[in-house]
């Protein structure tokens, strides 16, 4: 009787010690991880963003990214001085203090306004210019400013820092018409990553649509589409950006002008990208469940957007943030001759026209500020890139 109870006790143990087992296997299955490394059933999206979150200077790259569009979106809001204010002309920075005119400490801090001392250069003859020590002005955050529509739309005329009493505030100092260079630069970075911005939707979807619809179709058709793109590609740009953007008469409003060059830049910025596509599409069309899409019947269409479209973004969505700073550097470069942006809207390319005569840039270097928003903006958006391309695509 004992062996019997303990055999049936052994076939019990045995029976149970199964049962947990298939338990954990399930769970396995389930949550493959277990315990405290467990993440449960994870999208395609979800798994980007967590290898994402790993690259240190992809983060710094969206951190960036995120501040450049917020200040784009609100530029009246973050720029001190309106634009368009004239002031003393090429007065350099003002210098931030935590002094008071008495030489002590103080929490507040203030700056010194430049102004004209009445006495003139020996041998340039121009006036000269030093700090006001007499009036300081004290700084402020949410301060009261020039009047301006918050998104277009809400008057507002509070500003995220400034004057206390309103004054206009030089820290990276004027232009030679004594126009304020930071708040300027601010408000051209609503011009020059709106450019960007459209000139890479733009060329982003053209490219995408002709280079799977190219490599998806082949055959003629895409032997004619590639030598169209051979074309567009063989292209010396620089002249031919200049050549057409001579075209538009110099009494063209500002709009028309700005139309027509995002228009030359997107007509010639999608070919590459459609070369890169139709290879990544000519490779996913021999793929054994497009090919079994076929079998069953599914149109192109279908195909090309359930099956091809998706693992082609990949490569779209890294392609994308690195066109970005191609296009902010061409539209700088183009501003710097003339061929961008006009007069009254504003851009980092067109500021940068004080910058061609080499005897301004050494009398008056903080006019080259400008630059230092564009290599902010060309570094973040390669940062951000580099990031999502070893998180999209690890191996």
């Amino acid at each position: 009787m004992t062996e019997i109870h303990s055999a049936t006790d052994v076939s019990a143990h045995i029976a149970a010690a199964e049962a947990k087992a298939r338990e954990a296997a399930k769970e396995a299955a389930i949550n493959p991880q277990g315990g405290r490394f467990a993440h449960g059933n994870e999208t395609y999206l979800a798994l980007v963003w967590r290898r994402f979150r790993r690259s240190v200077i992809g983060m710094i790259g969206l951190v960036m990214v995120l501040g450049l569009l917020t200040m784009a979106l609100f530029a009246d809001f973050f720029a001190p001085v309106s634009p368009k204010e004239n002031g003393v002309g090429f007065a350099p920075p003002e210098t931030l203090s935590f002094r008071a005119p008495d030489g002590s400490f103080s929490l507040v801090p203030r700056i010194y306004p430049i102004v004209e001392t009445g006495e003139f250069d020996p041998v340039t003859f121009q006036p000269l210019t030093g700090p006001d020590l007499n009036n300081p002005l004290d700084l402020g955050f949410f301060v009261k400013g020039y009047d301006y529509k918050l998104l277009w739309l809400i008057p507002a005329n509070r500003h995220f820092f400034g004057a206390t009493n309103g004054s206009s505030v030089h820290l990276l100092g004027t232009d030679k018409f004594g126009r304020d260079i930071l708040s300027r630069a601010i408000v051209g970075s609503r011009i020059s990553l709106t450019i960007a911005l459209i000139v890479v939707f733009i060329t982003t979807s053209v490219g995408t649509g002709i280079g799977i619809t190219s490599g998806y179709l082949g055959g003629k058709f895409d032997g004619w589409v590639q030598r169209f793109v051979d074309l567009v590609l063989a292209f010396p740009q620089l002249p031919l950006y200049l050549a057409l953007t001579s075209l538009i008469p110099i009494t063209a409003p500002s709009n028309v002008f700005l139309a027509f060059v995002i228009g030359v830049m997107a007509a010639l910025g999608w070919a590459q990208l459609s070369r890169e596509v139709r290879g990544k599409t000519l490779a996913l069309a021999r793929i054994e469940y497009v090919r079994a899409a076929m079998a069953v019947g599914a149109g192109d269409g279908r195909i090309i957007m359930r099956h091809i479209l998706p693992n082609v973004l990949s490569h779209v969505i890294v392609s994308v943030t690195l066109a970005i700073p191609a296009i902010v550097l061409l539209e700088s470069f183009l501003g710097f001759l003339g061929f961008a942006v006009k007069p009254p809207l504003i851009s980092w390319g067109l500021m940068l026209q004080d910058t061609g005569a080499f005897s301004v840039i050494g009398s008056y270097p903080w006019i080259l500020s400008p630059v230092a928003f564009v290599l902010v903006t060309v570094f973040a958006f390669n940062a951000l890139g580099d990031g999502l391309r070893d998180a999209i695509d690890p191996y």
